[in-house]
């Protein structure tokens, strides 16, 4: 059984390619959009100013049958002029004729606008087609390209599904039975290995003991309680891979460090002097300078007040001391 888990795990791994491959062919439809899609806009434009032009030629046509119905009408009403028997009817033929003749005048007037439309709207239509035979001509190798990349994912997508029945064909029919069931809903991983402390190495639930040794010797199929994939064992080879990936990761993750260490040294490194240098400028430029060093100046010192009471009291004081003869 666990031979069985082994060769279920090269059949997942088939499928997994499987499912990369689909996801690429149909990747390529969005892609084949984004390049046709100045080509497409310019098609759309030219297709609806096409459209447009129709219309304004369908409206045109139907004020030249109305003009030549007025026409028709307004020589009617010159022969009904000529047999008038009174002033009256004179009069209301004349008015039919002048109504007749301004609803005439608009309508050329409105057929002029459209024919200047349609005139216009060709010269744009021209520009456009011509933008968009510009455009195909350009897009081609695009296409081309795409269209080749495209029938080699498909070709891919074909190989690996013959590789697969081949493959599944070596499948014992009871582990693929179980195989088949749990990917039929819905999941892409059928199949995963224990961990070295005893988990599932899908979910990463811890999978009981009984259960791991079970697994480890092989004795049948078992399943993780947590997610339901098939528990295996790495092989030796997987072993050996993985402790390589995890290898090369660590070298990554420390060349990495030790790349922003050195950028961190140099961008101290090139901080210092500006550091120094505002360090020199907070400093004051003379030392001696009072104003500046903060010490006070003797000379501008206020000159202290002398007490005059006391001091006469003083001079009072020094006279008594005196002897008579000193006087």
């Amino acid at each position: 059984m666990a031979q069985d888990a082994g060769t279920l795990k090269g059949l997942q791994k088939i499928d997994i390619a499987m499912y990369e491959a689909t996801k690429a062919v149909e990747a390529f439809d969005p892609r084949f959009e984004a390049v046709d899609e100045p080509a497409l806009r310019l098609e759309s434009d030219a297709n609806a100013l096409e459209k447009r032009l129709e219309e304004v030629k369908a409206e045109e046509r139907r004020l030249a049958r109305a003009a030549e119905d007025k026409r028709a009408r307004a020589r009617m009403l010159e022969e009904r002029l000529r047999s008038v028997r009174n002033l009256r009817e004179e009069a209301a033929v004349h008015a039919e004729q002048d109504l007749l003749r301004r609803a005439l005048e608009a309508d050329e007037r409105e057929a002029y606008g459209l024919l200047d439309q349609l005139r216009g709207g060709e010269k744009d239509l021209t520009a456009l087609k011509e933008a968009l035979e510009e455009a195909n001509a350009e897009l081609e190798p695009k296409r081309q390209a795409l269209i080749e990349e495209r029938d080699q994912a498909r070709a891919d997508l074909e190989r690996l599904a013959g590789e697969r029945d081949a493959y599944a064909a070596s499948v014992p029919e009871q582990a693929l039975t179980v195989y088949e069931r749990i990917k039929s809903g819905g999941r892409r991983v059928v199949v995963a290995d224990l961990t070295d402390d005893g988990a599932c190495g899908h979910c990463f639930s811890l999978v009981p003991l009984q259960t791991q040794h079970e697994v480890r010797s092989g004795v049948e199929l078992l399943r993780c309680e947590g997610c339901g994939v098939i528990l295996g064992q790495p092989t030796e080879e997987e072993k050996a891979a993985a402790e390589a990936a995890a290898a090369e990761a660590a070298e990554a993750a420390a060349a990495e460090a030790a790349e922003a260490a050195a950028a961190a040294s140099e961008a101290a490194a090139a901080d210092e002097p500006a550091a120094e240098d505002a360090e020199n400028a907070d400093e004051p430029e003379d030392a001696g300078d009072s104003d500046e060093s903060g010490d006070i100046d003797v000379a501008d010192e206020p000159a202290p007040e002398v007490d005059e009471t006391a001091e006469g009291d003083e001079t009072d004081g020094d006279e008594e001391d005196r002897t008579p003869g000193e006087a």
